[in-house]
């Protein structure tokens, strides 16, 4: 196949960059992956996997793996800080309405779980761990990489998959992008049955508070644990290096006290004392540089209010994929332009409704509160656009081929 030849570097094994391998790989291209960790385990608790990822990974034949260690959420309901009243409430997998209005199944699945799903389909002879990228040195014929263990490599083209704080990106920008949204989060996962007061545990619920709220759904196959994220406001400058920080052990309860029983047994049964800093990218003018280009939360870190950071690192994996196809490597300019087309609006649209969506979990009780629980009764129809969107169907519309795998099982 045309293109076949590239060598194409990725930096970052977590799941964009592990879907841009595997997606390549069904085009006829390889890659290599470059990973700093010195072991593949995934920071954070869970992920919420929605149909505009799931499509694309039911075309690669992982559905039955992907099915064996998820949950699907019974419904998604948003509730009262205080009471736990329902305010709204939609069907996700009661019915199997989702699957039937989007095309493809949601997920509530463990991060390491994915990973290893991923990682597995790839396989080891390209994954390389323990290589920390420190340096790109632009070459006639291609990119020099650096990495901390003495490593250098060479590629027609890299990929920074390596997140909201990229090295990848600072070489592409000149600046680091990340900032800091004012928020903060508490994280963890709890057996179900240390959860007595929590209604409806096999549901996506949203809590609602004054500048405050806390997500929580079921993951794993057996839904005997609920991922949760309690989201405040605060501190108003992050005054850290990295993205996590140690907390007295006292701190996340008390931040949560007064709320309903249920909130307050899921904090306090996590028994984590670390507070995660929000961090998202500023709007970028570019995502690429010469033979080097970014996706993922290195492109669009957003907030996780719309669970899309991961989704849309998977989109812009076959994405980039499908457009690699027949490249030159002396002539990238031109495919990464398309892909930064293709990309960048929606990318944005979904980073900005994420930042929206922040605020108003967060307000206090009054008219404006009303209003907004007005408006998440129709949360399904307001953000279809999201969930419904086909990677494939979007290569169509631009001119470009889509892939069909023969490999989907179902």
């Amino acid at each position: 196949m045309a293109g076949a030849g590239l060598r194409v570097a990725i930096i970052g094994a977590g799941i964009g960059g592990l879907s841009l391998a595997l997606a390549l790989r069904e085009r006829g291209l390889a890659a290599e992956v470059f990973e700093q960790a010195s072991e593949l385990t995934e920071i954070g608790a869970a992920i919420a996997l929605s149909a505009n990822a799931t499509r694309e990974y039911v075309r690669l034949g992982l559905l039955d793996e992907l099915a064996e260690v998820s949950t699907v959420p019974t419904q998604l309901i948003y509730r009262h800080w205080r009471d736990g009243g329902r305010v709204a409430a939609h069907p996700i997998g009661d019915g199997d309405w989702y699957r039937k209005r989007f095309g493809a199944p949601y997920f509530g699945v463990h991060r390491a779980d994915l990973q290893r799903i991923l990682s597995a389909a790839f396989g080891v002879v390209d994954l390389h761990l323990g290589c920390r990228l420190v340096d790109l040195v632009e070459r006639d014929d291609g990119v020099g990489l650096e990495f901390a263990n003495g490593r250098a490599d060479h590629a027609d083209l890299v990929v920074g998959a390596d997140g909201v704080r990229s090295t990848v990106r600072r070489w592409v920008t000149g600046t680091d992008d990340a900032v800091y949204s004012g928020t903060s989060a508490f994280r963890g996962l709890v057996p179900v049955e240390n959860l007595p007061s929590l209604p409806d545990p096999r549901a996506m619920q949203f809590w609602m508070g004054s500048d405050a709220h806390l997500l929580h759904y079921a993951i794993g196959g057996g839904t005997e644990m609920v991922n949760f994220l309690a989201v405040v406001e605060a501190p108003r400058i992050w005054p850290h290096d990295g993205t996590v920080a140690g907390v007295q052990e006292d701190v996340p309860v008390a931040t949560f006290r007064g709320w309903h029983p249920a909130v307050t047994e899921m904090v306090k049964a996590a028994s984590s004392p670390v507070r995660w800093g929000l961090f998202i990218v500023r709007p970028l003018l570019r995502w690429y540089r010469g033979r080097v280009v970014i996706l993922g939360d290195a492109a669009h870190g957003m907030l996780p209010h719309h669970g899309q950071g991961a989704n849309t690192s998977v989109e812009d994996a076959f994405a980039l994929a499908g457009l690699l196809v027949g490249a030159r490597p002396d002539d990238l300019d031109p495919v990464f332009a398309r892909y930064q087309a293709l990309r960048r609006a929606r990318t944005r649209a979904i980073q900005h409704s994420s930042r929206v969506t922040s605020s108003l979990l967060h307000l206090p009780e009054g008219p404006a509160a009303r209003m907004r629980n007005a408006k998440v009764a129709n949360v399904a129809d307001d953000f279809g656009w999201i969930h419904e969107y086909d990677v494939q169907e979007a290569l169509r519309k631009a001119g470009h081929v889509p892939v069909e795998l023969a490999g989907s099982r179902r």
